[in-house]
């Protein structure tokens, strides 16, 4: 049995590589579709089919001026990632994956933790916001630990639009957390 520490992750904004893109896409995908997303506990398979992201998507991020996509390396592979994007006085959170394989190990907190030291410095940020799709309890109460807090405010889940997935229920919408950032 190998018990050695895993490698130390390394964080930096991706770029419009085709490597860095393709592996986020793939990232992605692998985090909440498909039956690889049944690996770890973030699937939205049973909710959503389809896509999740695209090139397309990661790209638009990548490129806008307000906005970065961070990612976790581990021994020079994309393990986790995550957008952050500058509105004002707040930033936003979304895009978050990490590699099914490795759920449940902390790494998801250990991201997150990172985005929001970077929203604060960067930015000067005092609040962190994103939004979950409502009926995704364990993954709210995930972010509940991480002191983010339900706002009960919500908006529609845009059927129709493939890019965003194909729905498996009629009762899908996004609800807003948002974290004081300290």
């Amino acid at each position: 049995m190998n018990t050695a520490a895993p490698s130390p992750l390394t964080y930096r904004d991706a770029t419009e590589a085709d490597a860095d893109v393709d592996a986020i896409v793939a990232l992605i995908e692998s985090a909440y579709r498909g039956d690889s997303s049944r690996a770890g506990w973030t699937t939205e398979a049973d909710i959503l089919q389809g896509q999740r992201t695209d090139p397309q998507g990661v790209l638009e991020v990548v490129k806008s001026p307000d906005s970065r996509l961070l990612t976790a390396e581990r021994d020079g592979r994309i393990v986790a990632c995550c957008q952050l994007e500058h509105r004002g006085p707040h930033a936003y959170f979304g895009m978050f994956a990490v590699s099914p394989a490795l759920q449940g190990e902390g790494l998801g907190r250990t991201v997150i933790a990172e985005a929001e030291r970077r929203a604060r410095e960067t930015w000067g940020v005092t609040e962190m916001h994103m939004t979950v799709i409502s009926v995704r309890e364990d993954l709210i109460a995930w972010y509940e630990r991480r002191g983010y807090r339900r706002t009960g405010e919500m908006t529609p889940f845009p059927y129709g639009d493939e890019r965003f997935g194909i729905p498996q229920r009629d009762d899908l919408r996004f609800e807003l957390l948002v974290k004081q950032l300290v």
